[in-house]
């Protein structure tokens, strides 16, 4: 039976990054792994096809060599005219691996798990402690992680409990994570009924967190040792929380400073007064002076948010907006009326400047365009 394309099984274009590849072999893994599904020996097959195409994928030169031979590349071996083409990529892979130390197998551990914790502006400049529900795979409570029912484990036969095995390719040794036992060296003989020999099993896990005073969208929080359960014998992953902030339907934040809209009457913008705002702590004042126009902003010094990295509190800018009366009863009507009307004529042009301005540019545009 032929084999498929790499490309195919991970469901990536030939074109696709590190980034695209990881990903899709994220999904399949997950999909197909043993873990999920019991017994099932269609999704083994391809949970290793998934796995097996990843491995050359992900690797840049065996990438290439696939790219080239397909799966021809890797299936000549050491014959008496030399090395074929994926004989070739192996041999410089491993030895350069084994200068620059990728030669010896990495340390294993679960993997990382990532949540998004949603806050409202005021949960995040005050802080909270929150109680969250995970999924993730954790230690198998039965075999206490070693996926042997009688917790036994075996010396790995083929590789001696090293983990590790030598091959010999011509002239040259190498050494590469031995197939038997995927590097833990150990095997187990007896695998243990609940976790069918993983150490681990899916379960949903209750965790509270505590996030700082300060927090601002984006921002990560590490929780060592709380993500996924590795192989048996290896550390857990870690948890990532990540904060989103909802919309706030006042302020709006910027770094450790706070904006806002405040809207004002005409009398006040006029007038001058005195008007009170909202503050994440409270209710503040600002000072309204005369013939203030709309758009204009005033600082309030250390009421925005107090940064959790710097510590530092930020400030609050309010803007003012003129807002057009409504519902105007005959008097406040005929107020206006009585008010507009000492704008007409050059009087109004000393109470007006920007629209008497404005004006004066509109209709020398018009000359320009007429002449």
């Amino acid at each position: 039976m032929s084999k498929r394309d790499y490309y195919e099984v991970l469901g990536v274009s030939r074109d696709a990054s590190e980034d695209d590849l990881k990903k899709a072999y994220r999904r399949c893994a997950m999909k197909y792994h043993p873990d999920r599904n019991p017994g099932d020996h269609t999704a083994e097959v391809a949970f290793k096809e998934c796995k097996e195409a990843y491995e050359v994928l992900s690797d840049g030169g065996k990438r290439r060599m696939y790219d080239q031979y397909g799966h021809s590349a890797f299936e000549h071996g050491m014959g008496g005219g030399g090395p074929g083409p994926a004989d070739m990529g192996d041999i410089f892979g491993d030895i350069f691996g084994n200068i620059f130390g990728g030669g010896a197998r990495a340390a294993r551990r679960g993997a990382d798990v990532g949540y998004v914790m949603e806050l409202d502006l005021e949960e995040a400049v005050a802080g909270i402690e929150r109680q969250i529900e995970i999924p993730t795979l954790a230690e198998c409570g039965h075999c206490h992680g070693s996926g042997s029912e009688d917790g036994k484990v075996d010396t790995c036969g083929t590789c001696g409990g090293r983990g590790q095995v030598r091959m010999q390719r011509g002239f040259f040794t190498m050494q590469q994570t031995c197939p038997n036992c995927d590097g833990r060296g150990q095997v187990v003989s007896n695998p243990c009924k609940a976790c069918h020999g993983a150490g681990r099993v899916e379960e949903q896990k209750i965790l509270s967190v505590k996030i700082p005073a300060g927090v601002d969208n984006g921002d990560r929080i590490r929780l060592t040792g709380e993500g996924e359960a590795g192989p048996p014998g290896t550390p857990p992953g870690d948890l990532y929380v990540e904060v989103r902030v909802r919309e706030h339907e006042i302020f709006h934040r910027d770094g450790d400073d706070l904006h806002c809209e405040v809207p004002i009457r005409i009398s006040q913008a006029a007038l001058g007064d005195t008007v009170r705002v909202p503050t994440l702590g409270g209710e503040a004042e600002i000072r309204i002076p005369a013939e203030t126009q709309t758009g204009k902003v005033f600082r309030l010094r250390d009421k925005g948010v107090k940064s959790v990295r710097s510590r530092v509190p930020g400030d609050l800018y309010c803007k003012v907006v003129l807002e057009t009366p409504v519902n105007l009863t005959a008097e406040q009507r005929e107020l206006l009326q009585q008010f507009e009307a000492t704008f007409v004529g050059e009087q109004g042009r000393k109470h007006s400047p920007r629209s008497a301005t404005f004006l004066d540019g509109v209709k020398g545009f018009w000359d320009r365009m007429t002449s």
